[in-house]
């Protein structure tokens, strides 16, 4: 009976909640109505709810709170975004429309090759990772001891690139194959002793990669020559001024050279030799460490994540052990826990960009964590020998098909190749026209080099039949007779040289070796994933991250084949249901901005900041202005600012904050003079990451536009702002947006991302260009992902997002997620020091409290966050903007219930920390000190601590009921970073064990 009762008093709320709804919301007006409306499910408290959180704030109406926190001077007009101009669609429409504009998507079979397969998802790990909110929500695993399911599974991930490439450590992924080839020329620049400026790149690289690789060389002043590598390292001054060199291995016709005496050439030049491959040619293939690379990077969506029309997919990057502690991106580790069992954790932290500002060299902060973790589980799930038998069967079927089309008068053009090849259609009437056309006619696309040369490329996705078809296409444009499967020939041998085949093992590791059936599978799968928080438990309440409602309706047309087996490079024929997609969104992000032209290629936040950057200077150089070189930025800018404007070619000076966290708009208006013929941009991202709108906004882009710079508005705050102000009329010239934070594609656990740019009209025509689709106008800059659309798949999910809430239920969400925000702030500062807000003592959409008081006590931020753990939260953004502080956001996804319920936990948590002051608990040995608490702890026969078990693991009677436990205890990071091991255990490791 006791249970019954405490269960009723948790739930109670939520089904009184429900029935209002049920006789509040959509009354029967119309039979007509949609009943699936998607903004009553997005967003958490209903009208009873908002109307006690506006009392409580002393409003008695939403616009008279709109009118305390957002400054009057930069609202712009009510319903100016409602859905008069972004119209609603319920869930079932929204649907339908995703269908007849995938109809319009001709998924024709491709070969086209150049970086992108149609890749096979296993549907273990389709249905249970990717489809799986509890892989596909959680937070990047800054915090360890709720994220060792994730943090294995990234190293599984390093382990099979570490294998594969046979190099020394992998990282935990990065964006895209292109801008993972441009880190690699800059850790190759930074790594010259002599400063050398020289970068070559091999003539049969990707041309997307070049074009990625033009722009980054141009921000650091790097001299990029294209040329053949072989010959181009006879050139003595080329060679003098040499900090590199990137082959692709095998290249984009096919080809696979022994780059072993190129790699001792560069080396005895003092230069890197980065290498671009693909995983599962290196199943056949001799590895890049084997002959002498210092850096492998490349794609890892042919292991199992899908085309997607470019993405997201994850690329890996590997370096020798000496370039570690260089490396760009996440790296995970295995360390020790307070107990000395083994756990992982985030490795290397300092050198996130956030931390070092002006002084890092990439900004990279989204990786691609989720398909990561698809192509390592696809490693775990196939194995070595299934992963050599894949390798075989494409490699095999490259075969036949070369031998079949020389048997008709056909010359293939390389002699060594693993899955492509380039076939020369001399011989043919019509040429590589008659072979395109024929191809066309069997729905087939080809790579089309020039009127001589057609590309071929295949990949797990040809079957028998597949293969036929392709090769009667040569035949029908050579008029020659059609084959049937009986007249291809199973090859004997491989067509690799044989110095160059692979001979060493891989994968040996017992994870790879035991999990290959679906029942073994589907079980570690969910293994890992029970480890982990995510927001199928809890709110995870993040300031600067925006972890909101992932909703499964905007996630459903992501793997439906009309969307997720298109390749990027595909002809526009073929994908005009994308690109009505993607101009519907651009044409809203625009609407919701105030900007005029919008691009959805930046492939993360921090690559839309770049992004963004690279635009204002290529504005600048078109009025004869290259010199403008400097970046102001204030120091409650988001994080990865500095990082940005150092790899867009400026010089970061910074700008004072005020006491009350507003900017210093002396010192701006000081610096913007001083540097006035020098002064190329102002990053400000608006609300500031201290969580206040900055009344002086206006006042201080003007300042920078009388000195002849350009803004840069950072948008990560932006769900703060819909339907009630902009970043046009806060006076920006440029802005990004993180689609995976206001526009709710989920993090994925650290990635993946979209981060577009909306500019004003006199920047629009400087937006990224791409090789494969180029910009109307010659003043574009180059592109800056490897796909003409980023990652493409995942926009679906914003423009589903946006859709289905429509202008009202965008304007709604933000007025919600400041309310929200402000009802936390008001319960939470009568127990924590709130450390900014405005005038009328209102914060933004987010609240930043001080625990500096209890750091005489022997209390640290980390100690807080840590005993969160237990109460069965993630704890918000830690030791940032400031270090002593929490950040706190909330969203407008979580109900008035679970706000109270964090609320609650944190007023709790304060308690505990009194009985630390007062001297109840020690200093040294207390409940917060101690957490979290994992259930191993509290099990244990021995028990020497000042407080009892249950205290330890259930301070509040809910969490008897809802109770998520820590896998570990308290990680220590600093054994972790002196002894880094990075790779998942082998054989050796359990033997010695």
């Amino acid at each position: 009976m006791a249970l019954a009762l405490r269960y009723a008093s948790r739930v109670t709320p939520s089904i009184a909640r429900r029935s209002r709804r049920l006789a509040t919301i959509h009354p029967q007006t119309s039979l007509f109505k949609p009943l699936d409306a998607f903004p009553e499910r997005h967003i958490g408290p209903d009208d009873v709810e908002a109307s006690a959180m506006l009392s409580r704030l002393g409003y008695e109406s939403m616009d008279a709170f709109i009118a305390a926190t957002v400054p009057p001077k930069i609202r712009i007009a009510a319903n100016s975004i409602d859905n008069t101009s972004i119209p609603v669609l319920s869930e079932s429409e929204l649907h339908a429309r995703a269908k007849e504009l995938g109809g319009e998507n001709k998924p024709f079979k491709s070969y086209i090759g150049m970086g992108y397969h149609t890749a096979v998802v296993p549907p273990v790990i389709l249905r249970n990772v990717m489809e799986n909110p509890a892989w596909y929500t959680p937070y990047t695993p800054y915090q360890p001891e709720i994220a060792q399911g994730r943090l294995e599974s990234l190293v599984n991930y390093q382990t099979m690139v570490m294998s594969l490439t046979a190099m020394d450590i992998a990282n935990a992924s990065l964006l895209d194959e292109a801008t993972a080839a441009a880190e690699g020329m800059v850790m190759a620049f930074v790594n010259s002793a002599q400063k050398k400026r020289s970068f070559l790149v091999d003539s049969a690289v990707l041309p997307q990669t070049i074009a990625v690789l033009r722009l980054r060389a141009k921000g650091f002043g790097i001299n990029l020559v294209v040329r053949d590598a072989v010959t181009a390292l006879e050139d003595k001054e080329l060679r003098s001024d040499l900090c590199g060199v990137l082959v692709q291995y095998p290249d984009i016709n096919g080809s696979i050279q022994d780059y072993a005496s190129l790699a001792e050439s560069v080396h005895t030049a003092g230069g890197l030799v980065v290498c671009a491959t693909d995983l599962l040619a290196l199943a056949l293939v001799k590895p890049p460490g084997e002959w002498g690379a210092d850096i492998v990077l490349g794609n890892s969506a042919r292991f199992g994540v899908p085309a997607g029309f470019g993405g997201p997919h994850a690329a890996f990057f590997a370096v020798t052990d000496r370039l570690k502690r260089k490396m760009p991106g996440r790296l995970i580790g295995r360390s020790r826990d307070a107990t000395g069992e083994p756990a992982y954790r985030l490795s290397l932290q300092t050198r996130e960009q956030h931390i070092r500002r002006e002084k890092a060299t990439s900004n990279i902060c989204t990786s691609q964590a989720l398909l990561a973790n698809m192509a390592a589980m696809y490693a775990v799930y196939h194995g070595a020998a299934g992963i050599r038998r894949i390798a075989v069967k494409v490699h095999g079927y490259t075969q036949v098909f070369r031998s079949a089309v020389e048997s008709i008068g056909y010359q293939v053009v390389n002699a060594s190749y693993f899955d492509t090849i380039t076939v020369d259609t001399s011989s043919v009437a019509g040429g590589a026209s008659a072979v395109h056309a024929a191809a066309a006619a069997a729905n087939i696309n080809l790579r089309q080099i020039n009127d001589k040369l057609v590309g071929v490329t295949f990949d797990e996705s040809v079957g028998p039949s597949d293969l036929v078809t392709l090769v009667n296409v040569f035949a029908s444009a050579g008029s020659a007779s059609k084959v049937s499967l009986s007249d291809l020939q199973e090859p004997k041998g491989i067509a690799v040289p044989s110095i160059l085949q692979r001979t060493s093992e891989y994968l040996p590791h017992p994870v790879f070796n035991k999990h290959h059936s679906e029942t073994e599978m589907l079980r570690y799968i969910n293994h890992l994933a029970s480890k982990d928080i995510s927001l199928i438990h809890s709110m995870i309440p993040l300031g600067s991250c925006t972890m909101k409602l992932n909703s499964t309706s905007s996630m459903i047309p992501l793997t439906w084949p009309e969307f997720s087996a298109v390749h990027p490079f595909a002809p526009q024929d073929q994908v005009k249901g994308y690109e009505t997609v993607i101009r519907e969104l651009e044409q809203d992000l625009c609407k919701i901005t105030g900007f005029h032209s919008a691009t959805v290629q930046p492939n993360s936040g921090a690559a839309g900041e770049y992004a963004g950057l690279c635009v204002i200077r290529a504005y600048h150089e078109s009025r004869g202005e290259a010199h403008r070189d400097v970046c102001l930025i204030p120091l409650s800018a988001h994080g990865t600012n500095p990082a940005s404007a150092v790899m867009a070619g400026l010089k970061v000076v910074s700008v004072k904050v005020l006491s009350d966290g507003n900017l210093d708009l002396v010192d701006l208006k000081t610096k913007a003079e001083l540097h006035k013929d020098k002064l190329a941009a102002f990053m400000i991202t608006y609300p500031s990451t201290f969580g206040v709108f900055e009344a002086g906004v206006q006042d201080a882009c003007k300042i920078i536009h009388d000195n002849g710079g350009q803004v840069y508005l950072d948008g990560a705050n932006l769900n703060a702002q819909i339907g009630l102000t902009n970043p046009a009329i806060c006076g920006g010239d440029v802005c990004h947006l993180n689609l995976h934070k206001t526009f709710a594609i989920p993090h994925g656990g650290g990635g993946p991302g979209v981060g577009p740019i909306c500019v004003a009209e006199h920047l629009a025509p400087f937006l990224p260009s791409h090789p494969v689709r180029p910009a109307k106008g010659d003043q574009a800059i180059d592109a800056v992902a490897a796909a003409p659309f980023g990652s493409a798949s995942i926009a679906l999910i914003s423009w589903a997002y946006v859709k289905m809430l429509g202008g009202k239920g965008l304007n709604d969400s933000s007025k919600i997620a400041l309310l929200n925000a402000n009802y936390m702030a008001s319960r939470l500062s009568d127990h924590y020091s709130l450390r900014y807000k405005n005038e009328n003592g209102r914060v933004a959409h987010e609240l930043l409290i001080d625990l500096a008081e209890f750091s005489k006590f022997g209390l640290k931020v980390n100690d807080f966050a840590k005993r969160l753990q237990d109460y069965g939260f993630h704890p918000p953004t830690c030791s940032w903007p400031i270090s002593t502080c929490m950040l706190i956001e909330p969203t407008e996804s979580e109900t008035l219930e679970e706000l109270d319920r964090f609320c609650d936990a944190m007023i709790e948590i304060r308690k505990e920390a009194e009985d630390v002051i007062t001297g109840k608990q020690p200093k040294d040995n207390n409940v917060l000190t101690n957490a979290p608490h994992p259930l191993s702890v509290i099990v244990s026969a021995e028990w020497d601590r000042p407080y009892s078990r249950e205290t330890a693991v259930y301070p509040l009677p809910w969490l008897k009921e809802k109770k998520f436990w820590p896998t570990v205890s308290r990680v220590d990071d600093a054994y972790g970073d002196l002894n880094l091991i990075c790779d998942c255990p082998s054989v050796e490791d359990f033997a010695s064990e």
